[in-house]
């Protein structure tokens, strides 16, 4: 039973990739439920949800942590915390939805899983010819959402100015493109470092953005000398080592 869940979560098959896929899909109808859930009152049936939600949760981290080979090192890498927290705030909702937001980092973890990056080579022409570009976007997007979940999280309820998920992601995007309209500011010592946050590690992902966007795309393809990855698309030969290369092309002139 352990090695056929194991096959699932780490094998190559083809029923592992579906259902590495499954958990990408789970996971971002999560995100989208803590974002719709969070403009209006929480009637029973979103608090079932929350509960539904939760238990799922919890069950794919046991599996986890029942599959783990290294059960120490586990609670030392900040996705476990991240999973943590998003049991805690879908359990108890007294610790507050914003902090389910932080379940994206998990989602980041498994699409940039090994297996799973092969997979949307294999599967995805357009992922394959714009795989840096995708990935820049999706840890920019990820880097907005968790920010704007803590900012959710610790300003709800206490500054006038953030009532719901909107007003958070606005002061956020406001503060990443340094717009700052100053309609909307952080109340207390931990809102204001948030916003550092924000504008520090937020500008150098944006920035990163536009590095791959503008500048000549490249080619992956490891070189079996030396190991260089990245190539121009019509390359011969590897620029560091001078070898052979052989890329492969959809047969494009």
């Amino acid at each position: 039973m352990k090695a056929k869940i194991r096959e699932l979560y780490e094998g190559h098959s083809a029923a592992a990739h579906r259902f590495r896929y499954a958990l990408l899909a789970f996971d971002a109808v999560t995100i989208l439920f803590v974002i719709v859930t969070s403009f209006f009152h929480h009637a029973r049936a979103v608090e079932i949800a929350d509960a539904v939600f939760g238990v799922l949760i919890l069950a794919d981290f046991l599996v986890r942590v029942w599959l783990e080979r290294r059960r120490g090192r586990m609670f030392l890498r900040p996705a476990t915390w991240a999973d943590i927290a998003a049991l805690v705030s879908f359990l108890a909702p007294i610790a507050g939805e914003g902090l389910g937001f932080l379940r994206i980092l998990r989602t980041l973890r498994l699409l940039h899983a090994y297996q799973t990056l092969i997979r949307l080579r294999q599967d995805l022409p357009f992922f394959r010819a714009n795989e840096e570009v995708v990935l820049a976007i999706v840890n920019l997007t990820v880097f907005l959402f968790v920010m704007t979940g803590l900012i959710y999280a610790s300003q709800y309820g206490v500054n006038p100015d953030i009532g719901n998920y909107a007003d958070a992601l606005y002061f956020t995007v406001t503060t990443l493109t340094t717009t700052g309209f100053g309609d909307i500011t952080p109340m207390g010592t931990w809102g204001r470092m948030l916003a550092v946050g924000v504008m520090i590690f937020g500008v150098s992902l944006f920035l990163r953005l536009l590095q791959v966007l503008f500048r000549p795309t490249k080619v992956r393809h490891e070189c079996a000398q030396c190991g260089l990855l990245l190539h121009d698309p019509d390359a011969v030969h590897c620029k560091h080592c001078g070898a052979l290369v052989h890329i492969r092309t959809d047969g494009e002139v």
